[in-house]
């Protein structure tokens, strides 16, 4: 029995893989069958699928975020059933047991049939070429001709008027129908390898495979006048249930490619279809696909622009999350940088102030990039304000701030996140570290020292406990807290900016301002860089005890 898989991707596109082998691993790796390298989720090799005889079968590989199955952890290697719902990483996958190319849509099978069609008296075969040629209908005389003028010249004008792609193909369809008199149709077009019904007028249609792969990938039109006298057609085409006499199946064709196929047929024998109407359809079917494609442009750049848009307006508000610039605190010099490495991002810094002196920094770090990111982000910037407020044990809010977080977290979703509070009189400075980097204190005499200490990320286990800790700043003393997006920064020749190479940087300016030194690092990131492109959001804060 054939089975597929049809995959949601993070993108939301849906695509349809077909089991065609023993054995599919699915991760970010590019070793993995199914490979979704862009899948902050996904482990390098997160799941496998094999097959046990006539089933198939769903194992975790020991992935970091783990797999569900109908929303159950998926603890062990399991049967799949049809219908069964896999979550790994980002995707969604639903096991399909029901064949592709025999499975119905909207009322259209696609049937096996043999290699290819015993030529026929009542078969006639021409090609896009052959209708434009000069021995077609349009350089005919008689009152048919000047029909089918007629409707290639209604459908150049309808086809050319503005509409969505939706309204496109019924029009298409209609015209079809209409210029040659059929009875009913259907409007076909490719949806990776798979034929994907638009339009239909009538159903139960039963499209033979052959005729389907003379069309399609023979870029052949298709006539069969009298299906019934036809050996090659009569048993392939149900013609008994059908009643189905004469039919005929042309390319949508643009100058580049094949994106479809119009199939219409009457079964009635009123008047049987002629080579003059697989003429005027197979010409037909050439306008209406650079229409089709036309349109197709035309929603990709709407989309496009309002996306582009949408995305705009989310990177203003989300800047407005973060501080316009670093507070003034006596005793203390501040500053802080962002640049996301998209349009939106998922770092967050804050500064927070208080009347006995104090200042806060906080930095965290949302897993994955882009829009999911930055909504997550949002929310922790929302429960961050609240919990800021002078507090008073670090590791009670970091408590806090996880329980809340694990309730908000999509499972494959995690958040590093550190906060500290520094008194800039005593020097003092009390911190708390949710898994991540730890930042780095040079001292006045240039001497390089991490800030260690922490617990578990947030957003994945609700009962982790958290631990304050201490340090102490001595006046000349620098701290820098930073995202992974800083030291994990590549080259052309995919070598990491790196903890030595940062460090370097701060200590070299370790007596210029806190800006200048948020200046030096970013500086040094981008000559490293030399043009490559950003992989991650970069986001650094610098406090100087003065």
């Amino acid at each position: 029995m054939s089975r597929d898989i049809v995959i949601q991707c993070p993108d939301g596109q849906i695509k349809t893989v077909p089991l065609q082998g023993d054995r599919f691993i699915v991760g970010r790796s590019s070793t993995a069958e199914l490979c979704f390298p862009d899948d902050a989720g996904l482990s390098r090799q997160h799941m496998v699928l094999e097959r046990d005889g006539d089933d198939w079968t769903a194992q975790d590989l020991g992935s970091k975020n783990g797999t569900l199955v109908n929303n159950i952890p998926l603890r062990a290697k399991l049967k799949l059933k049809p219908g069964d719902r896999i979550t790994a990483g980002h995707l969604a996958i639903v096991f399909d047991d029901k064949g592709g190319a025999a499975r119905p849509a909207e009322g259209v099978v696609i049937f096996e049939s043999g290699e290819s069609d015993p030529p026929s008296t009542s078969t006639i075969f021409t090609s896009l070429e052959g209708a434009l040629s000069s021995q077609t209908i349009v350089d005919r005389p008689g009152q048919h001709g000047a029909k089918q003028v007629e409707a290639l010249i209604r459908a150049g004008q309808e086809l050319a008027g503005r509409g969505t792609l939706a309204d496109l193909f019924p029009r298409i369809l209609d015209l079809a129908i209409e210029g040659v008199g059929a009875q009913r149709g259907v409007v076909m077009i490719l949806e990776g390898e798979r034929l994907e019904v638009k339009a239909n007028k009538g159903e139960g249609f039963r499209i033979s495979s052959a005729v389907r792969d003379r069309v399609i990938k023979e870029k052949a039109s298709v006539l069969v006048r009298d299906a019934q006298l036809d050996e090659a057609f009569r048993e392939r085409m149900s013609i008994v249930e059908q009643k189905v006499r004469t039919m005929m199946a042309v390319p949508l064709q643009t100058e580049q490619r094949i994106i479809g196929l119009i199939y219409v047929d009457s079964p009635n024998m009123f008047r049987a279809f002629t080579k003059d109407d697989l003429s005027l359809l197979t010409v037909m079917a050439n306008v209406a696909a650079i229409r089709i494609e036309h349109a197709r442009l035309s929603e990709v750049e709407a989309i496009e622009r309002r996306m582009a848009r949408d995305l705009e307006q989310a990177a203003e508000i989300q800047s407005s999350f973060l501080p316009s610039s670093a507070p003034v605190v006596a005793g203390a010099d501040l500053a802080g940088y962002n640049a996301a490495c998209r349009t939106v991002g998922g770092d967050y810094y804050d500064f927070f102030t208080y009347p006995n002196g104090r200042v806060a920094m906080v930095l965290g770090d949302v897993s994955g990039k882009g829009m999911p990111a930055s909504l997550m982000m949002a929310g922790l910037q929302e429960r961050v304000q609240v919990l800021a407020d002078e507090p008073q044990n670090l590791a009670a809010v970091m408590n806090r701030l996880n329980k809340i977080t694990c309730k908000k977290c999509p499972s494959n979703r995690f958040i590093t996140f550190f906060f500290c509070v520094l008194d800039p009189g005593t020097g003092e400075l009390a911190y708390c570290n949710a898994g991540h980097n730890p930042p780095v204190i040079v001292r006045a005499n240039g001497a390089v020292e991490y800030v260690d200490g922490g617990g578990t990320v947030l957003g994945i286990l609700s009962i982790a406990n958290y631990s304050e800790y201490r340090a102490k700043l001595e006046p000349g003393d620098a701290l820098a807290i930073y995202s992974d997006g800083v030291t994990e920064a590549t080259n052309a020749k995919d070598e990491e900016f790196g903890d030595e190479r940062f460090a370097e940087v701060l200590a070299a300016n370790r007596q210029k301002s806190a800006a200048e030194i948020v200046a030096a690092v970013t500086q040094a990131l981008t000559e490293f860089a030399a043009g490559s492109p950003q992989a991650d959001d970069i986001t650094l804060v610098v406090a100087r005890r003065v």
